[in-house]
């Protein structure tokens, strides 16, 4: 029987890390670096040498606000869309926190952030490892705050509990870190610019499709 796998991505991070990884010009069109989630779920299950199957894909996200950026909201909705085509997406976004006065009268170099996504991805990673949704459970981010669930999944293990698992982009003379832990040499499923290429994302979002 394959092993049903979960694939939790903590998308701004990867698409931040994709950017740095691959595209090192100073300001690359921001199509560059997104990703398909579901392509890539279905690259990391495809490379498995064992038989696996991808039963979900969760990304993690901020999304803007309706009321402070419009245009940002728009294209974040409408990427969030296209990822639920597919019905093994589920999508947890949480509005970003703005600055005071944000946009016009706030600290110079202050940007909206994410408040809350670790924390969702972590108590998610863990739930449905002890409600045996997962057999193996795959992390994509560089966040160590989520180093703890990955520990705690781990511990599991001797009970019979799912496999942690971890990936991170690898470009040519860079690699972007990977999660680890003292407690196992979880394994990490290095992804190359090939691999990015073969997942990547060219859609504009910013314009009605």
């Amino acid at each position: 029987m394959a092993d049903r796998t979960i694939l939790f991505l903590d998308y701004q991070n990867v698409y931040k890390g994709a950017r740095s990884c691959f595209y090192p010009q100073l300001s690359p069109p921001h199509t560059f670096g997104q990703v398909d989630p579901v392509r890539l779920g279905r690259l990391l299950v495809d490379r498995s040498p064992y038989p696996r199957e991808l039963t979900e894909v969760r990304i993690y996200r901020g999304k803007p606000a309706a009321t402070r950026d419009i245009k940002g909201y728009s294209a974040c909705t409408r990427q969030i869309a296209m990822w639920q085509v597919d019905p093994r997406v589920e999508v947890i976004a949480r509005t970003l926190r703005y600055p005071a006065g944000w946009p016009d009268s706030c600290q110079i170099g202050e940007k909206p952030q994410e408040k809350g996504i670790d924390v969702a991805l972590a108590i998610d990673f863990v739930r449905l490892a002890m409600e045996r949704r997962y057999d193996v459970g795959i992390l994509m981010s560089t966040d160590t705050d989520l180093k703890p669930a990955l520990e705690m999944v781990c511990s599991m293990r001797s009970d019979g509990g799912p496999r942690p698992e971890v990936a991170a982009w690898s470009g040519t003379g860079v690699r972007n870190p990977r999660l680890a832990i003292s407690e196992a040499n979880l394994w990490c499923h290095w992804l190359d610019e090939e691999s990015h290429k073969q997942v990547r994302d060219p859609t504009n979002y910013t314009l009605e499709q």
